[in-house]
């Protein structure tokens, strides 16, 4: 079988610390093709990846050797760049946030339908082991009723990770829209979505920029969120951990507590009410710091999904869903009032 042909888009830090070496290590995948608009940078990955470069996306588009893309650009580029490829007839699969409002989104979707092509989100915390073991463990009963969780996600920020540091579009509106609740936040709408198994409906956040100068986008959030059937729990997203990364999920059920990724050995520990206390040991999670995973299993998947004609297991809609929560917690921050997502 020919190998799926593939064109990316954007040749920042997550095209090249995730992207271009998981395509490279996936037997069924070649990357054919890279973009970006320093020249230079398209040039060099051009070069490691015996690709064709160019710097406009559209030029990109019109090779008919690209089967699909991943958008690695700036959060304000992903609609018009995911729905100008899936027009192009091209897989697409594109960073989160996947859009920078519910209009951009939606469009993306019917993109999807009309070409009747996939579209994926990268939402990688999904396929992170301990979080599929915690979804496991809360669909088959163990833990009973979910009452409550609290989720964070922060480091010290894009500039020690981003290809430009201090002057990344991570830091300008106008490019980010959103900024520690877009880059970190949304993974956790994401993954509580999964692992709880329910969408929330209610959201009351408070968004500032406490950590960083020079910058007009959130640095340090936290939101109070509800689910349908009346789960409530926070969740906080921040550039202003300077010292150590936290990506720990805790759930709080009626038969025991689940801690996620919140113990540096064990990625899962279940206490239990009677006091007995399980600790599993699955692998650690990926961090800006690597160690962890070296895969975070999203680019084999989409090839998967392309290959087996299925439908990835984060669509437009799964994307959708999980950017709401954060547009909601934003609209929360500037009424004060709590926000129906």
């Amino acid at each position: 079988m020919s190998k799926i042909r593939i064109g990316i888009i954007g040749c920042g830090s997550i095209a090249k610390h995730r992207h271009m070496p998981e395509y490279a290590n996936n037997e069924q995948a070649e990357i054919v093709a890279v973009c970006d608009i320093v020249e230079e940078r398209a040039q060099e990955f051009s070069e490691k990846y015996e690709a064709k470069a160019y710097m406009d996306y559209e030029e990109l588009l019109q090779n008919a050797d690209v089967d699909a893309v991943s958008v690695c650009t700036p959060n304000y580029l992903h609609a018009p760049v995911s729905i100008a490829a899936l027009q192009a007839g091209k897989h697409v699969l594109c960073e989160k946030p996947m859009a920078t409002s519910r209009e951009d989104a939606f469009a993306m979707i019917e993109a999807a339908k009309q070409s009747n092509k996939k579209l994926m989100i990268a939402h990688n915390q999904r396929f992170v082991p301990s979080h599929q073991k915690a979804r496991q463990l809360i669909e088959n009963g163990e833990i009973g009723k979910i009452y409550s969780f609290r989720t964070s996600f922060g480091h010290g920020g894009p500039e020690g990770w981003s290809a430009d540091g201090t002057d990344s579009w991570f830091f300008k509106k106008e490019q980010a829209y959103i900024g520690a609740m877009g880059d970190l936040g949304v993974h956790k709408t994401d993954l509580l979505r999964y692992i709880l198994g329910e969408e929330f409906v209610e959201v009351g956040a408070f968004v500032e920029t406490s950590a960083k100068e020079n910058t007009d986008v959130d640095d340090t959030a936290v939101c109070v969120l509800k689910t349908e059937s009346g789960i409530i729990g926070t969740l906080a997203a921040s550039w202003s951990y300077v010292s150590k990364e936290d990506n720990s999920t805790i759930i709080y059920g009626e038969n025991a507590i689940l801690r996620l990724e919140d113990d540096p050995v064990h990625s899962v520990i279940v206490q239990y009410k009677n006091g007995e206390v399980v600790k599993y040991e699955l692998g650690g999670i990926q961090t800006n710091e690597s160690g962890g995973q070296t895969n975070t299993q999203v680019i084999d998947h989409f090839i998967n999904a392309i290959i087996e004609d299925q439908q990835p297991l984060v669509t437009g809609e799964e994307g959708l869903k999980s950017l709401q929560v954060v547009l909601s917690a934003l609209e929360s921050n500037e009424t004060k009032r709590i926000t129906s997502v």
